[in-house]
């Protein structure tokens, strides 16, 4: 059996983490180096859309089991833009959390005001998809790849996102927000614009992932798919004794303090289960990396102790 995760975010773990079983994994391992790339744009591409924009709102739509049928839908995701002196900067909701009452409560109010316009299906709290009923401009990068990078005003569809801003400005939801202190879901994101590919391929006879994205992707090119479960171990009583399986963990995007979690939860079992036998090879892609890198470890590579491990900086 031959695992495969793509971690983003990977090397922006604290400098001080230290992760043995994935440190042991990489350095072990054989290294290929890519084109660095934000995850989105990878994924496209392992499933065989090299060339075409990504249709990541349709796509979405259909792992929220939603027939997108051959409509164009775009991705609306909830963001906070955060105004810092001159500079205007993108907060995805991943980073500071959004409930579902809150979502439905918001796309509620939006389809209200954009009738025959919009349709917002909050797919996930923090990830939303819209039927266009309009030409609409958008961004071609996701709120993850635009995290913390400055805007350029005026925003793609500015037009429409002045309207969606006034609406969610005085939405009682967001008014509760303030008076918790929590940042206000005052805008959204409008990107990966387009109809559902006719058909994708897949290398991997499985794909485990919570990102709609990856879903979509996974059901166009008929490859079972489930949600990420919570740790390696869930994952491997599942999957058959051989095969190509997929695991998307993209938690480290936005929480990079996360990488411990996942070292516990992850790569320890999965490099306990190599040495086992119980699968293969374990693959680990880093599609953001400046090199987008990737690393192949077999069982017997395991034995090459002249590769002393390395922490996780060194790779950055």
């Amino acid at each position: 059996m031959h695992c495969e995760l793509v971690i983003p975010g990977l090397f922006s773990a604290p400098a001080e983490a230290r992760l043995p079983s994935l440190e042991l994994l990489l350095a072990r391992g054989r290294a290929r180096s890519g084109e660095s790339q934000p995850l989105e744009r990878w994924l496209a591409e392992a499933f065989g859309l090299e060339d075409e924009p990504i249709a990541a709102g349709a796509l979405t739509a259909l792992a929220g089991n939603r027939d997108p049928g051959e409509e164009r839908w775009v991705r609306a995701d909830p963001v906070h833009l955060r105004l810092m002196r001159d500079r205007l900067i993108l907060v995805p909701a991943a980073a500071f959390g959004v409930s579902r009452e809150e979502a439905e409560a918001l796309c509620e109010t939006l389809n209200e005001h954009f009738a025959g316009r919009l349709d917002i299906l909050p797919v996930q709290p923090q990830r939303w998809s819209a039927r266009l009923q309009m030409e609409l401009e958008v961004s071609a990068s996701s709120p993850f790849d635009m995290a913390g990078r400055e805007l350029q005003v005026p925003l793609p569809g500015d037009a429409l996102l002045n309207e969606a801003q006034m609406v969610l400005h005085e939405h009682p939801v967001n008014e509760a927000r303030e008076a918790r202190g929590e940042p206000a879901v005052n805008s959204l994101w409008l990107w990966g614009a387009g109809c559902v590919p006719p058909k994708t391929q897949s290398r991997w006879q499985s794909v485990a992932a919570d990102d709609p994205l990856a879903v979509g992707l996974a059901r166009v090119a008929g490859a079972r798919q489930r949600g990420l479960p919570a740790s390696a171990a869930a994952w491997l009583e599942r999957l058959p004794q051989d095969g190509r399986h997929l695991v998307v963990l993209d938690e480290l995007r936005v929480e990079p303090e996360k990488a411990e979690m996942l070292e516990r939860g992850w790569f320890t079992p999965l490099l306990g289960a190599l040495r086992a036998g119980r699968i293969g090879m374990v693959t680990v892609h880093v599609p953001d990396s400046p090199d987008g890198a990737s690393f192949e470890t077999i069982r017997g590579d395991l034995r090459r102790f002249w590769r002393r491990p390395k922490a996780l900086g060194h790779y950055a």
